[in-house]
């Protein structure tokens, strides 16, 4: 089934209007992607190079909340959240983060509760055999996983539940580090 890329679009756009920046990057990134929704013909085209396209991903929590998922990416050589590309069958972008979460680790997020947009993150990819640099506008939602069992997949052959305080020796980007701050601010003592 394919969803209407108008819902899909205002969908999105109300996600990243409410999102509240909590830095300069966060704001750059989050004005870009309210322009991309408002002025491409197709947004969630991963075909679409310049200004580039929207992207989902999944901050997953372990059960217990203690521990971050993350998976090897083997063309950028870096360990990273689950995440990818919206499909035409998704639903919104929840439903893309969710899926890729599920395509990468085979690891089920809860579907109760509010989900929280914690991340709106507008990075380069760097060009390979078929496609130029372009620019991902990636929306990181928090999910809290169901089981803590992985099973890895051709598109992340490798996965592991990170410790928070470890995040630093798998060398987690900003967006990913921002993406934890907004889950667990310092606490205001």
């Amino acid at each position: 089934m394919q969803f209407d890329d108008r819902d899909r679009r205002d969908h999105t756009l109300k996600w990243v209007e409410a999102f509240d920046p909590s830095d300069d990057q966060a704001e750059r990134s989050r004005r870009l992607t309210i322009d991309l929704l408002r002025n491409s013909p197709a947004p969630f085209d991963r075909s679409l190079y310049d200004p580039g396209h929207i992207t989902a991903s999944g901050l997953v929590l372990s059960v217990e909340g203690t521990q971050v998922l993350l998976v090897f990416h083997n063309r950028l050589q870096m360990w990273l959240q689950p995440g990818g590309h919206v499909e035409p069958s998704d639903r919104d972008v929840l439903t893309t983060a969710a899926r890729e979460v599920w395509e990468e680790t085979g690891i089920r997020v809860v579907s109760d509760g509010d989900p929280t947009l914690v991340s709106v993150d507008v990075h380069e990819i760097p060009a390979n055999r078929t496609e130029p640099v372009h620019a991902h506008h990636d929306l990181m939602f928090c999910f809290t996983a169901e089981q803590d069992a992985i099973n890895t997949s051709e598109e992340a052959r490798e996965a592991v539940w990170c410790p928070m305080g470890k995040l630093p020796e798998y060398g987690a980007d900003g967006a990913l580090l921002r993406g934890i701050e907004r889950t667990f601010p310092p606490s205001q003592e």
